[in-house]
This record gives C-alpha cells, sequence and structure tokens, in this order.
C-alpha cells in the first residue's frame, strides 16, 4: 500500500491537534495551501526549527531553544520569588499577564495517584534543590483549583514548610464575573477569601 496523499496526511495530523477535529483541519489546510507563500511554507520552516531546537530548560522546565530559558538568564527578574506552575501553558499565561517578574517552576502535571504519578514523576526534586541553590525566600504555589492540583499545593506546602514563605494564588470571583454564571466552589472560594474593605 502506497503512502497516503502528502495533503490527507497533513489534514489528519492537524486534526490530532487540540481544538481542531477533521472538519477545522480541511479548512486549515486549505487555507494555508491558498496562502503558501505567506503562510505555508514560513509555518513550514518554522516548525522544522522548532522541532530541530527546542528543548526543556534544565532550570526550571519552560520550553526553549537552549538549555536554559531566557526567564531563567533574565538579570532583571527577582531571584529569590518562585512561582511554581503545573505546565508550562501556565507558565505562559502568568506571562501573558505581566505582572509576575520572578522566576518559574514547572512541575510537568500534578500528583495522581489513579495515574500513577508520584512527586519523582514530577520536578519536585528539582523544586526542592532549587530552594537551597538559589536563595529563594518565598514560593508562590499557583496550581490549578482542581482535586489533583489542590493535592499537589498540599503536598508542596508540607515538603517546603519551614524552609521558605508558602503563598498561593487568591481564588474566587474574576474581574467581570457575574455571581449567576459562577459554579458553587469558585462563590465558596470568593467568599472564603474574602477581605475588609
Amino acid at each position: 500500500m502506497k503512502d497516503p496523499n502528502p495533503i490527507d496526511k497533513l489534514i489528519d495530523l492537524m486534526a490530532r491537534l487540540p481544538g481542531l477535529g477533521p472538519r477545522s483541519a480541511r479548512r486549515a489546510v486549505l487555507y494555508l495551501i491558498r496562502k503558501r507563500g505567506q503562510l505555508l511554507h514560513p509555518l513550514a520552516e518554522a516548525m522544522a526549527e522548532v522541532a530541530a531546537t527546542a528543548r526543556e530548560c534544565l532550570n526550571c522546565g519552560n520550553v526553549a531553544s537552549a538549555d536554559i530559558c531566557p526567564i531563567c538568564t533574565n538579570d532583571s527578574r527577582q531571584n529569590g520569588i518562585l512561582c511554581v506552575v503545573e505546565d508550562v501553558a501556565d507558565l505562559w499565561a502568568m506571562e501573558r499577564s505581566g505582572v509576575f517578574r520572578g522566576r518559574y517552576h514547572v512541575l510537568g502535571g500534578t500528583l495522581s495517584a489513579l495515574d500513577g504519578i508520584g512527586p519523582e514523576e514530577l520536578r519536585i526534586p528539582r523544586l526542592k534543590d532549587r530552594l537551597s541553590t538559589e536563595r529563594v525566600t518565598e514560593v508562590i504555589l499557583a496550581l490549578n483549583a482542581t482535586i489533583d492540583g489542590q493535592t499537589t499545593a498540599h503536598y508542596i506546602a508540607d515538603q517546603l514548610e519551614g524552609r521558605v514563605e508558602l503563598t498561593s494564588l487568591a481564588q474566587g470571583v474574576p474581574i467581570g464575573g457575574e455571581l449567576d454564571y459562577l459554579d458553587d466552589g469558585t462563590i465558596t472560594a470568593a467568599l472564603n477569601a474574602r477581605k475588609r474593605l
């Protein structure tokens, strides 16, 4: 049996991407073919370059084109504060906000007994090493408000207790959020984290 048509192969590969199904992939491929010079060729070149150079930062776990990412090598970042996140997408979301000027630590997931993911499968041992080598004074636990995320946060807090100041992101009503559209857990967290005006 011969190889499938390259266009069908591209559609099949794109349909595997998060948020794209077969129909969306077909539309995207047709658009790329129509814009071959402006998009398809530059996209193919960029993908080949990323495939050849992308790697995990040896220090924090971010994705970069060097062994140590630009955030870790940036001298203007605050050295003493580490923001712990589950994955690189969370790091990128924090960076988009432009508010945090410290450094990060990507765990690579959360603890999950059902999936057989323990502390050794995550970057928790590396986090402990960084506390001593980087003179960290505060660890911000910016983990998702899921059961696994909260379990992981509690585990890390237990492991680091007494070694460093531990904080977490506030949880509750988002800016512009209406109470009628919020779930019970968000309303409970917002009520419990209320502050004096």
